[in-house]
């Protein structure tokens, strides 16, 4: 499962006393996957912003943390598009060590605008996705 990867070292600033991931830092994980998975694709946040009004937001998002990272361990970000509508988005994505699957995440992005009402995607995201 995927159509994007990055890999993400673990710091010591993403961890607890015990040395292992804090589990909010997993939510800042995946926003880099999206993030770097839509760079990929010919598309910056701070230019589609910039060009178009529009911004992302993540209205849902299902977890499910199978096992811990831990300091220094190096995972890979799994991100994959699942569906493409008029202002939203699906994604799927993992947080694996190797082969081992750590984080399993299913999110949706919605288009907003400047003043934080819903808007349509850019059609050049949604063309490209969907395709």
């Amino acid at each position: 499962m995927h159509d994007h990867s990055i890999p993400v070292r673990v710091y010591y600033e993403d961890t607890d006393a015990a040395g292992i991931v804090y589990h909010a830092n997993y939510l800042r994980f995946a926003e880099r996957g999206r993030t770097e998975m839509l760079r990929a694709a010919g598309f910056e946040h701070a230019a589609i912003l910039h060009d178009t009004g529009i911004a992302f937001t993540v209205i849902t998002m299902d977890i499910k943390f199978k096992q811990p990272a831990k300091l220094d361990e190096l995972l890979t970000v799994l991100t994959r598009m699942v569906s493409v509508g008029g202002a939203s988005m699906e994604m799927a994505q993992e947080i694996r060590r190797g082969e081992t699957l750590l984080i399993d995440i299913k999110c949706k992005i919605a288009c907003i605008d400047k003043r934080g009402k819903a808007a349509r995607l850019p059609e050049a995201v949604r063309v490209l996705f969907k395709s």
